[in-house]
């Protein structure tokens, strides 16, 4: 075994119980070349002992054996490929960066692989992506769980109903049924090829003991060599017993045919020639670009060398084997660097990813207090999970601890916000409330009839409306519609009652032109008392006549100032003139029945009183400053011009009161009256 302990092989570089190439999936080369048998075994001189009829070992081989037996174990990735006998040929799988990929990504790439690959050649492939998957779905439902709780739920309540766990279960419950079909097979399979090469062990024994022509022996030996190297793979436990003691038996015949010196060193030539062929490809594989197509390779020259080339002569022996033996050495020297250069990626990767982590933790520990900007630091959470995901792979000592700070750095943030929500939520429920009682004042004045307090507590909630915070989202329309609803329905009534009105006051407008025509053309008889008579007519029949349009108002302008010039030829007081036109405005009010206007008339008067009183007393005061001063001065005069005129308006202003009152005192009097009748006809 020295060749090979030179080559410094580990003890997990493996081949099959049969020899055949272990498939290296995709560009993963985890598995170096073993190398089987030993080459100055194989080809004993002439003192090789004889193994008896039991098969027994010898010790010096029961040594080799056992570490054969560390250099031919098999692990589970090796075993699904025993009976696969077109490895070499198969094409390469390559194994994808399942870390970067979404749950749903994982499941695609699940089922395409057991709908497309041979079950043996994946194992890896699904390995990588179950891992990644668990890790995944378990993040998702934690922070499924956290919003469950976050929303009042009971943990312990919690459930999750997920699709896409459940297709990936049915895709990986189909792999696994089909491994295990696999594998079933292959244990039958390798029992049927142990049986084979159990009855190859004994018929290459009867061929010494055989009285035959030596060519014919010789072509009998090379006919077992034949049927050897197909029998396929054998049982684990078998293999190293089984093998060494079919290479036991080739090297008793072989000094059998040392009789034969020709046929002997024939043979050996051809397996020099063989072994050159192998050797000059070993190198050339070397300098092959892609090192798992390499290892591959190499892996099947081994298995050649091993299975189906002899031994060589003594003196070629050490040569041959140190040229291929070198190939080999170089080949996993390419390895090791490649290995050392994929450390440093991992290690920059580390470094990528804590940067990351350290952000996340940044910006969990300062999360926004509004919605707008927590949305904001939500779409940046998601950019560095995303770019945690694509940065790689990391040293697998520390992978288990990456992974569990950035799920707690994503999980103190989401921590963060479901209590800033949870908050948010009580809020809204608060302005939900709020809205709710100000619907039920919209709903129980949408039909009222007191067209002025209900306008302004309208305006009133509209206003406290738009002040009012968001509400919860699912309650937002609804509320919005019935609300907008309600005050829809108030104003259509009352802009239909002013479409009414305005049309009766375009028709007061016309009716209003007429007198004023009319009045325009009125000629004055001499007879005070009869002039009188007549223009106090106009002034009933104008207060007959209701409102106008608001921009047609001037037309009541109008018609005053014909009057005052009417009374100025009548020689009538300013106050009397004044009061006959304001009978027109007393009956307006008594006609509309209107307590709010009739009270805001009464304010407005007696405002003008006081005003009236407060100008004498001023102006009067004034006049003392002129004590002195003769009646004749123009200051005096125009003072006490001004005190006169204020005088006339008190007057006018009082009487306006008094008529005022009066014809309050008559409403109520009449109201009264209407109580009394109801009562009476209830009594009835």
């Amino acid at each position: 075994m020295s060749e090979e302990k030179e080559q410094g092989l580990e003890k997990d570089h493996v081949v099959n119980e049969s020899s055949q190439v272990i498939e290296v999936d995709g560009n993963d080369s985890d598995m170096d070349i073993a190398q089987i048998g030993d080459e100055q075994e194989a080809d004993q001189n002439e003192t090789t002992p004889v193994v008896n009829e039991t098969d027994e070992l010898p010790k010096k081989e029961i040594e080799d054996a056992t570490e054969d037996a560390v250099i031919n174990e098999i692990d589970d990735n090796n075993a699904e490929d025993a009976e696969d006998n077109d490895n070499h040929h198969r094409h390469v799988i390559p194994l994808l960066d399942y870390h970067s990929m979404s749950i749903e990504n994982l499941t695609g790439e699940l089922q395409k692989l057991v709908k497309n690959e041979k079950v043996q050649a994946i194992k890896k492939h699904v390995d990588g992506i179950k891992y990644e998957f668990d890790l995944k779905f378990q993040e998702f439902i934690e922070h499924k769980k956290e919003e469950f709780v976050s929303k009042g739920g009971n943990e312990i309540d919690f459930r999750y109903n997920s699709v896409t766990k459940k297709q990936f279960n049915e895709v990986y419950n189909e792999y696994r049924d089909k491994r295990n079909q696999y594998y079933q097979n292959l244990e039958r399979n390798l029992k049927d090829n142990l049986a084979k090469r159990l009855a190859i062990i004994d018929e290459l024994k009867s061929l010494v003991n055989v009285e035959e022509d030596i060519n014919t022996t010789y072509k009998n030996f090379k006919d077992v060599q034949e049927r050897w190297r197909n029998a396929g793979a054998v049982p684990r436990a078998n293999y190293n017993n089984l093998w060494k003691t079919y290479q036991h038996h080739i090297e008793i015949f072989y000094d059998f045919l040392h009789l034969n010196r020709e046929l002997r060193d024939l043979d050996f030539k051809h397996n020099l020639e063989e072994k050159q062929k192998l050797v000059v490809k070993a190198q050339a594989l070397v300098k092959e670009p892609n090192l798992g197509k390499a290892f591959r390779e190499l892996q099947l020259l081994h298995k050649i060398w091993k299975e189906d080339i002899g031994p060589v002569g003594k003196e070629h022996r050490e040569l041959i084997w140190e040229l291929f033996s070198e190939a080999t050495k170089a080949l996993h020297q390419r390895r090791q660097d490649y290995y050392k250069e994929q450390d440093k990626v991992y290690e920059q990767n580390l470094i990528v990813k804590q940067e990351i982590i350290s952000k996340i933790k940044t910006i969990a520990s300062a999360s926004a207090t509004s919605h707008k900007g927590l949305q904001q630091q939500i779409k940046e959470i998601e950019a560095q999970r995303s770019a945690f995901f694509k940065a790689g792979k990391v040293p697998q000592k520390v992978n288990e601890k990456t992974w569990a700070e950035f799920k707690e750095a994503v999980r103190a943030f989401n921590r963060n916000k479901n209590a800033f929500y949870k908050s948010l939520k009580k809020e809204q429920q608060e302005n939900l409330d709020k809205k709710r009682a100000l619907l039920d004042v919209a709903n129980a004045l949408k039909e009222s009839e007191e067209w002025d307090s209900a306008t302004q507590e309208f305006k009133r909630i509209q206003s406290e409306w738009k002040n009012i915070g968001h509400v919860p989202r699912k309650y937002s329309d609804k509320i919005w519609k019935e609300f907008k609803s309600a005050c829809n329905h108030y104003f259509d009534r009352l802009h239909a009652l002013k479409n009414k009105a305005h049309a009766a006051e375009g028709e007061n407008f016309v009716k209003k032109e007429a007198i004023l025509k009319r009045l325009k053309t009125f000629e004055l008889t001499g007879n005070k008392d009869q002039d009188l008579t007549a223009i106090k007519a106009f002034i009933e029949e104008w207060k007959t006549i209701g409102k106008v349009p608001f921009n047609k108002k001037s037309i009541d302008q109008k018609f005053n100032k014909i009057l005052d010039a009417i009374f100025k030829k009548l020689d009538v007081s300013r106050q009397e003139s004044e009061l006959l036109k304001y009978g027109n405005k007393i009956q307006r009010l008594a006609k509309e029945d209107n307590e709010r206007a009739i009270s805001n008339e009464r304010t407005f008067i007696r405002r003008k009183i006081d005003e009236s009183k407060t100008e004498i007393r001023q102006l009067e005061n004034n006049l003392q400053f002129f004590s002195n001063a003769s009646e004749d001065n123009p200051l005096v005069k125009d003072v006490i011009k001004k005190v006169e005129a204020h005088k006339e308006s008190l007057d006018t202003w009082q009487a306006k009161l008094k008529k005022l009152n009066i014809m309050e005192n008559n409403l109520n009097k009449e109201v009264e009256e209407a109580s009394t009748e109801l009562a009476s006809s209830e009594e009835e």
